[in-house]
């Protein structure tokens, strides 16, 4: 008997039914919204993360050399995989780029409650414009995502920043300050004392006196006084870009579901401007359901010609979590249209009444495995099936067939030729 890998999950029919529900709601969304599915690669060369973050960095990567001794790794996100293949068709693409996909990753990571070493996202991406409706468009297909499975404002809520804000201030020290590691300290700021993240701010280049000044400036959320306080270019064209995407998302529906919060920092350093994050709005789930934000320079930075782009990645184990906690998580069961049973020798009939119903698009099981009668009721009732057709040989002697309706228990016989007919979907309410 083999056991499974740690962090790598079985999903068994009932699941993988409330798994294929909510993919399909996050997909049709955004087919709705004109973006465009794409399918992309498990592997990839290594380069492409250690390049960015430097070689330590496969410690957390299932990355290992291929026979071709190339140093590739399973895909740990899929940014960096969509910038290649923009670069690689940039200017054949029309723009702005609108793709989609949803498919697994892995990191080699600490197993915990919604983060496996396996997981699963749906990532949606804007490139080629820099405008405030890219960045709200995001948000309202997050927001049009969600309530379409049923969540709404009182579940969830997103978090809205500016990695200029944050980035703008910090320069405005007269201090030595690493703004990429102070923006990583606010990154963790919610997991961790005051006390540790004020040590990091230190360590980043600010005195304790500063940690503790910019600390409360940022959990403020006053635009104002932010813009007042570094009174620099950059952090008022930063409040004037995030007031911008604001109001569109008022436009575009989705405004209700946003919240400033400066601390709301994204942990990638390719972040670039407005960043956001989902969290359950009761905070029964402690951690981020999502994130996402605009990255306008990774393009560049992969070769390509300077691509402004934004999206987010709901990852569909937080997204369950938040799900389940809010009572909407699709039931995880399978459903049955039809069971057509057979009794006797009646299999070219049964096949043909299977075939049609089938055709008509619906979910038809039949006996394969030359079971009893009761077996192949008891099968029926097991895959919640909704009616059973009974294709009997005395039945079929009579030129009939029987319809039975799996809830109530109620059947009746009707002619074998009017079945299923003219009817795009036949039941026992059809015939009583």
């Amino acid at each position: 008997m083999y056991d499974g890998i740690k962090g790598f999950r079985d999903f068994y029919p009932g699941e993988m039914a409330a798994r294929r529900a909510t993919i399909d709601t996050l997909e049709d969304t955004a087919r709705r919204y004109g973006f465009r599915e794409i399918g992309t690669p498990a592997l990839e060369r290594a380069e492409m993360w250690t390049d960015k973050s430097g070689d330590e960095i496969v410690e957390e990567l299932y990355a290992f050399e291929d026979q071709g001794g190339r140093h590739v790794t399973l895909t740990p996100e899929l940014t960096p995989t969509v910038a290649r293949m923009v670069v690689a068709k940039q200017q054949e693409l029309s723009k702005p780029i609108k793709w989609f996909s949803t498919r697994p990753f892995w990191r080699y990571e600490q197993v915990q409650q919604g983060r496996q070493r396996e997981f699963y996202q749906t990532n949606v991406d804007i490139f080629g414009s820099s405008e405030p409706e890219a960045d709200a468009e995001i948000l309202a297909w997050a927001a049009d995502a969600l309530t379409g499975l049923g969540l709404t404002e009182e579940h969830f809520e997103f978090r809205i920043s500016h990695r200029d804000i944050l980035g703008g201030v910090l320069e405005s020290y007269e201090a030595d300050v690493d703004v990429t590691e102070a923006i990583r300290a606010v990154d963790k700021s919610g997991k961790i004392s005051t006390a540790e993240y004020h040590d990091l701010l230190v360590e980043a280049g600010l005195s304790y006196d500063q940690a503790a000044e910019f600390d409360d400036l940022i959990a403020g959320g006053d635009l104002e006084a932010v813009e007042s306080f570094a009174d620099t270019d950059r952090v008022t064209a930063a409040v004037e870009n995030l007031q911008n995407v604001l109001a569109a998302a008022e436009d575009f529906g989705a405004r209700e579901y946003c919240t400033i919060s400066l601390e709301t920092a994204r942990g990638l350093d390719y972040y670039t401007g407005v960043v956001f994050e989902c969290f359950d709005s009761t905070g029964e789930v402690s951690r981020s359901i999502f994130g996402g934000g605009r990255y306008d320079d990774l393009i560049e930075s992969f070769g390509g010609q300077p691509t402004p782009a934004v999206g987010v990645a709901p990852g569909h184990a937080t997204l369950s979590l938040l799900c389940q906690r809010a009572g909407i998580w699709p039931e995880e069961a399978v459903t049955t249209d039809y069971y057509v049973l057979q009794v006797g020798d009646t299999r070219a009939e049964a096949a043909r009444i299977t075939r049609e119903l089938r055709e008509r698009g619906h979910v038809v099981e039949t006996d394969v495995a030359g079971r009893s009668f009761g077996a192949q009721l008891d099968y029926a009732d097991s895959i919640n099936a909704e009616t059973v057709v009974i294709v009997g040989e005395q039945d079929l002697a009579n030129d009939e067939v029987t319809i039975k309706d799996m809830v109530s228990g109620d059947q009746l016989q009707t002619p074998v030729e009017e079945f299923p007919g003219d009817l795009e979907r036949p039941t026992y309410e059809d015939f009583a």
